[in-house]
């Protein structure tokens, strides 16, 4: 992690500029669930993971309550994490198939895991005002990801809001919609892939697979040159 990186990191974790989300945060961290009643939370907001020179960006929407929010890493300690995990070490992006907390010797291979927004919602909804406030983080996370070839969003508001941040900074104007599997290309010669998120209702659904999930991480890597 480079220098930036870790100012910019340091600078989230201290944010409280959304006061609505400053304060959920503080209640689930505090209320905590039943399964982690004896877990110290924590509680801040969840800056992303993964290598300044990755080529390939995982991008979410904003970390779980119980999930990142919990543990400190996104898409850490939660059922999604379980499935992604498990397809991005089948895709040999990852060095084990799961990430349950900072310190259980996870390493991605040229790749980058973050979220658009950096503290949970509640009800996974947040406002205009929050994301626009948010959006500077992304922003400069963007830009020090230098060496970034494709962006996978996994679900239908992570890549909308993806689209949003491009149409604002790069004068992005083409018409998309959200279908799994399609690329798209960005400014910048970025390549931007749709994904189901890989929730437990999609999972359960079989709205998405693991096979699918594979499939579409292979293509990912395959045009990120990883």
């Amino acid at each position: 992690m480079n220098i930036k990186f870790k100012k910019l990191n340091k600078t989230i974790i201290n944010c409280h500029e959304c006061t609505r989300l400053s304060k959920y945060i503080k209640k689930i961290s505090t209320e905590k669930r039943k399964q982690n009643i004896n877990e110290t939370y924590w509680g801040k907001p969840v800056v992303g993971f993964g290598s300044s020179n990755s080529k390939l960006l995982v991008l979410g929407l904003a970390p779980a309550a119980h999930g990142g929010t919990r543990t400190g890493r996104p898409f850490t300690g939660d059922k999604s994490s379980d499935f992604l995990f498990r397809c991005l070490y089948k895709t040999e992006i990852s060095n084990q198939p799961y990430s349950v907390s900072l310190r259980d010797g996870l390493k991605l291979k040229s790749t980058y895991i973050t979220n658009i927004l950096k503290c949970v919602p509640p009800g996974d909804k947040p406002s205009i005002e929050e994301l626009s406030n948010c959006s500077k983080y992304f922003k400069s996370e963007m830009l020090n990801l230098r060496s970034l070839k494709t962006i996978v969003a996994l679900g239908r508001v992570a890549f909308d809001n993806c689209i949003k941040f491009y149409k604002k900074n790069h004068n992005f104007s083409k018409k998309v919609q959200f279908v799994h599997g399609k690329i798209y290309q960005l400014p910048n010669n970025i390549n931007l892939i749709a994904s189901y998120h890989p929730s437990p209702r999609n999972v359960n659904t079989k709205v998405i697979s693991e096979k699918m999930m594979v499939e579409l991480l292979k293509k990912a890597k395959k045009i990120s040159s990883i």
